[in-house]
């Protein structure tokens, strides 16, 4: 078990250093799963990692729950945080201390479990607009590339449930815009020197380019409301403009807005996008588990539209998706900086050393589960779903700084996947490699392109 301890006889954790982790740092970038998932089988559930600073690899529940809930006070979001902060501004993804928690209440009334049930309807009246104009890449045998499918279905929910706003005609430059800018993360997460951003290099101005459109979609919305429009819209970002300080009674600047909606939007659409690519792609390869899914939907739907309402009902769908995620989590990398020195089951770790957490390796890790490169839902069925230590499974992270828009994710992902599942089968294009992207978040490299074909006159 993971503890905080003042025994002085601390363990320094195996791993590697100086020249070996200099050789590997060609193999961190271009295989990145792979290069740690096989350090984690060479030296155990804590790695250490000594360069011009010290990492650890952290891949046992324990030691997981440790950093992430019980001892979370002594960690800050790690270097990969301060990177994206480039992008996201000061909003809750990034954001630490006092502020961070002002943030957080004020965003929490949005995504109360009630609140969030109240978008069901807009989002089947999204998903159904997608499916209309499927019918006729079906009827002209046209395949879709389905994540790019499924981030404009995905943003155009987050805009019309969080900020009442149809973002469909941005749906380009803001796919562009994320796409970019993941990988120009990405790029300066693996750099050991970075050049600021101000500087007019050929990357920083392109970069510099994106965000600006982004800034400009996310800075129409908070005029278009500064203005008095949709003076009936009780949505997040009302609840954000009139937010007072309860100290000051100072509202929230454009600026501070701007990271928030910003950090939200992109948040709130990209890694259920994610999912859900994953979710076709697994099930074009297990047919029998698709036929599970779709008797469900049969059984409980027969034919008509999901509901709030049904969601208890679709077990099976629910499961799917929770193993979906179990594969690949959106969220594959979580890190962290202790603040002060601690000890993890008798390992030391020094202060401002930084913590590397991967729910993709300890969701595929055999000492945590039974086949674990086996797509199977049943894990997740109600009496196999507690049997496993509780961090062995975290797609939304855990703790205080569990993402707080995991309910709403889910239910977008089941409403989801019902609809699309009572119309349509989806396959995987002939002549296509499917590999991992570990970005920020888990994609498929180079997209997937799948078929669609009907499975009734309703869909």
């Amino acid at each position: 078990m993971a503890r905080i301890s003042t025994d002085q006889t601390k363990r320094i954790a195996h791993g590697i250093s100086g020249l070996e982790l200099f050789r590997l740092m060609p193999e961190f970038r271009r295989h990145t799963l792979e290069t740690f998932t096989e350090l984690t089988k060479r030296f155990g559930h804590i790695v250490r990692h000594q360069g011009l600073w010290i990492s650890h690899t952290l891949t046992h529940p324990s030691y997981i729950e440790h950093v992430l809930q019980h001892n979370a006070q002594n960690y800050l979001k790690g270097r990969s945080y301060r990177v994206m902060k480039e992008s996201t501004g000061n909003g809750l993804f990034v954001s630490e201390g006092e502020f961070w928690r002002r943030q957080r209440r004020l965003a929490q009334p949005a995504f109360h479990r009630s609140r969030i049930q109240s978008f069901a309807q807009t989002m089947v009246e999204a998903i159904e607009a997608m499916l209309r104009t499927w019918h006729f890449h079906a009827q002209q045998n046209k395949p879709i590339e389905v994540s790019a499918e499924m981030r404009a279905l995905t943003l155009r929910i987050a805009g019309l449930t969080l900020f009442s706003t149809d973002l469909s005609e941005e749906t380009d430059a803001m796919g562009r815009m994320v796409t970019k800018a993941q990988e120009f993360a990405i790029k300066r997460m693996f750099q050991i020197l970075r050049l600021p951003l101000a500087l007019p290099t050929p990357d920083n101005l392109r970069y510099r380019q994106l965000l600006r459109e982004g800034d400009r979609v996310v800075y129409n919305i908070i005029d278009e409301r500064r203005r008095g429009a949709k003076p009936e819209a009780h949505d997040l970002l009302s609840m954000l403009i009139e937010a007072r300080d309860e100290e000051t009674g100072e509202v929230m600047s454009d600026l501070q807005l701007r990271d928030e909606v910003f950090t939200l939007l992109i948040a709130g659409h990209e890694t259920t996008a994610v999912t859900l690519a994953w979710t076709w792609y697994l099930l074009a390869q297990h047919p029998e588990v698709e036929h599970k899914l779709h008797a469900e939907l049969s059984t409980v739907l027969g034919g008509r539209k999901a509901t709030v309402e049904d969601l208890p009902k679709l077990k099976h769908t629910l499961m799917v998706i929770e193993e979906a995620m179990r594969l690949y989590p959106p969220a594959w990398a979580l890190g962290r900086t202790a603040i002060a020195d601690d000890v993890i089951d008798g390992y030391h770790i020094p202060a401002r050393s930084e913590i590397l957490i991967f729910p993709y390796i300890t969701h595929r890790h055999a000492d945590f589960w039974d086949e674990p490169e086996t797509f199977n839902p049943e894990r997740f069925a109600p009496e196999n779903a507690q049997n496993g230590p509780r961090y062995a499974y975290f797609p939304f992270g855990g703790g205080p700084r569990q993402c707080i828009g995991n309910n709403f994710a889910l239910m977008e992902a089941q409403l989801v996947l019902a609809t699309v599942a009572q119309g349509y089968q989806l396959r995987l294009a002939s002549d296509q490699r499917i590999e991992l992207d570990a970005s920020v978040t888990l994609r498929p490299r180079r997209g997937m392109t799948m078929t669609l074909q009907k499975r009734n006159a309703e869909g």
